[in-house]
């Protein structure tokens, strides 16, 4: 039996659930947000109207993996990142796709790092704000060290949000 393309390369991904790609992801209604919130997961309350928002990284997310995928949230369900609906169409292939993962990963991994360096090393943060974060702790800095670490951070994250636009949520 032929792997599905979501085994084959969402489980080498999981960039959508990491806080790479979303700061936080809207739940559909108050039962979806409580069923997730007694399996553990980390919930902020929303509108009155709303289901409240599903905090990135996901804590259901155990490496690449849906710790709670026969559960997941109906927006899980359905959200397919334009690189995965590329190589369902045939315009990307697999092995295409694999290696653009890859680039992301190792860009996104240097981000980490470089904020890690910086002064945040707050996992339960998402991308951007772990960056902002680094950023921010490091502003007043008269280091010229410190100053090329925050400039090769904003480089590096700017890297990082374009190919995230142009591959993962098509903009």
């Amino acid at each position: 039996m032929k792997p599905s393309l979501t085994n084959t390369l969402c489980t080498r991904c999981g960039l959508c659930c990491d806080g790479s790609l979303f700061a936080d992801v809207e739940l559909a209604n108050a039962a979806e947000a409580s069923a997730l919130e007694v399996m553990g997961l980390e919930i902020e309350d929303a509108d009155e109207d709303d289901g409240g928002l599903l905090v990135q990284p996901c804590g259901a997310l155990r490496g690449k993996r849906c710790s709670v995928y026969p559960h997941r949230p109906d927006c899980c369900r359905t959200f397919a990142c334009r690189l995965l609906q590329e190589v369902e169409r045939g315009i990307v292939g697999v092995e295409r796709a694999k290696e653009k993962i890859a680039e992301a990963l190792n860009r996104i991994e240097r981000v980490k790092e470089l904020a890690g360096q910086l002064g945040t090393g707050n996992e339960r943060l998402p991308l951007k704000e772990r960056c902002m974060e680094a950023l921010a702790l490091s502003e007043a800095s008269a280091i010229p060290a410190m100053n090329r670490k925050r400039a090769e951070l904003e480089a590096a994250m700017t890297s990082v949000e374009r190919l995230i636009q142009t591959t993962f949520l098509g903009g």
